[in-house]
């Protein structure tokens, strides 16, 4: 079953209108809200299947099929 996210991501991805920098920007957006989503499920009960993992799986690939570079990652805040 294809989700909703997972159409979105191929729907930027195809997309002639957008630069390559703006469907890396969009993609970026997606991937964000996932994180927060799959970092707000794991506070709640333990499921393993919440579905976000797939969906940050295939945010990745479209970012990497774009030659999106890996941003620097930080100091972890709280």
């Amino acid at each position: 079953m294809v989700t909703f996210r997972e159409m979105r991501v191929l729907e930027i991805v195809e997309d002639d209108s957008l630069t390559t920098e703006q469907k890396i920007a969009e993609l970026r957006e997606i991937e964000s809200e996932a994180r927060g989503l799959q970092r707000a499920a794991s506070e709640g009960p333990m499921d393993d299947d919440d579905g976000w993992q797939e969906d940050l799986r295939q945010v990745r690939l479209a970012l990497d099929k774009l030659g999106a570079k890996e941003p620097k990652k930080g100091a972890a805040s709280l």
